[in-house]
C-alpha cells in the first residue's frame, strides 16, 4: 500500500469534464521530472475511470486512488501518480 506523503504537485480537476480532465492531468505530468509525484483531486465517474487508465497506458505509476469521504464512493477522489 502506498504511504501517502506530500506530493510534489497538486491538481484539482473537479470542475472539469472529459476530455479536459485527462488533458490537464497529462500536461501537469509532462512538466514533472521522472520520479516526482502528483496528487489529483477528481470526481467519480468518467474522470475516475479514464484518467488513471490513460496515465498508466503512458507508463506512469498509479500509486493510490481513494475517496475523500469513504462514505461517499461516488464523490470526489484523490489519485496519486508517479511519473515514469
Amino acid at each position: 500500500m502506498y504511504e501517502k506523503k506530500s506530493p510534489d504537485l497538486f491538481l484539482d480537476i473537479t470542475s472539469e469534464v472529459c476530455p479536459l480532465t485527462f488533458v490537464k492531468t497529462k500536461l501537469s505530468v509532462e512538466r514533472m521530472a521522472a520520479g516526482q509525484t502528483l496528487e489529483v483531486r477528481l470526481n467519480a465517474g468518467e474522470p475516475l475511470e479514464n484518467v488513471p487508465r490513460s496515465l498508466a497506458e503512458l507508463g506512469h505509476s498509479i500509486l493510490a486512488v481513494t475517496p475523500e469521504n469513504p462514505d461517499e464512493p461516488e464523490g470526489v477522489h484523490r489519485l496519486w501518480i508517479q511519473k515514469g
